[in-house]
């Protein structure tokens, strides 16, 4: 390898850690979803040339921007192993689709709609909060299964009890469970779906008040505390990972008490050595 091509990398390697280089990438990533965001608008049609101009301005960006964090690795299929590398590299190869060719010109805008996306890679903050959603879902997906059983249970129910009341609300499990769903949103649901069953069930209060028990404070509770456990211990995991924190200094102090243990053990094993005693039996069995 030779010196200029390591002095090229080490000089991409201190860019792409530069905080200002970063706060540059998240300010041209705001840019790009405002700009984005100002095409919806017919008033800036007339401006339609520069905002083009700004686009291809914003994608050649993206593109530097990215092969100098390539640049920066010593191999190249070291980029491609972190995740977040891999999604970053997708949505600018996407955004790269002309926007001049009108028949590709509605894919080219959806496609460039995602790299706001990248604002998730870019901030440590947003990283954690997606890896813990992702990390969630598995156990999450246990208590979406059980809020399936309740609500079918309770749409069967409803079914059989409300049916005369409204077809249209009751006529069937399906359309229960989708009325029960405005239920657990709070969506008018008093006065569309509690009052007019009220009206031939007076005892109908008890039916709808004890599904909204269940799944309002309940399972809804279950959840967030899934999410927070799993956000926990991610960070925690990223302070050890980073050194910093009060987890990283727990781990260290944890680490420097087994140096020590280790370092007394063995002044005693010396000590008994020297003076020819028997070493003591730590386990306590003599």
């Amino acid at each position: 390898m030779s010196t200029d091509f390591v002095t090229w990398r080490e000089r991409f390697e201190r860019l792409r850690a530069n905080k200002l280089f970063e706060t540059a990438v998240i300010v041209i990533i705001v840019f790009s979803a405002l700009l984005i965001g100002a095409k919806t608008y017919e008033e800036t049609s007339r401006f339609q040339r520069w905002l083009l101009m700004l686009d291809v301005a914003v994608t050649i960006f993206f593109l530097v921007e990215i092969l100098i964090r390539m640049a920066a690795e010593r191999r190249l299929r070291d980029f491609f192993r972190k995740g977040w590398n891999v999604f970053d590299f997708l949505i600018v190869t996407a955004s790269l689709i002309p926007m001049d060719d009108s028949e590709m010109v509605l894919l080219a805008r959806l496609l460039r709609i995602f790299r706001v996306l990248r604002l998730i890679s870019m901030i440590p903050e947003l990283r954690m909060l997606i890896t813990a959603l992702f990390k969630s879902i598995p156990r999450m997906g246990y208590v979406a299964l059980l809020m399936f059983i309740i609500f079918y249970i309770y749409g069967a129910i409803g079914s059989f009890l409300f049916a005369s009341v409204d077809e249209k609300l009751w006529g069937n499990i399906s359309l229960a469970m989708l009325t029960l769903f405005q239920v657990a949103t709070f969506e008018s649901w008093a006065t569309a779906v509690l009052y007019p069953a009220m009206e031939h069930y007076p005892y109908a209060w008890i039916y709808f008040l004890t599904f909204i028990f269940l799944n309002a404070f309940v399972f809804l509770n279950m959840m967030i505390g899934i999410v927070l456990d799993v956000m926990q211990k991610e960070s925690l995991a990223i302070e050890l990972e980073s050194g910093e924190g009060e987890a990283a200094e727990l781990h260290g102090l944890r680490d420097d008490v087994h140096s020590m243990r280790d370092q007394l053990d063995r002044m005693e094993a010396a000590l008994a050595s020297r003076h020819g005693a028997p070493e003591v039996d730590k386990s306590g069995q003599g």
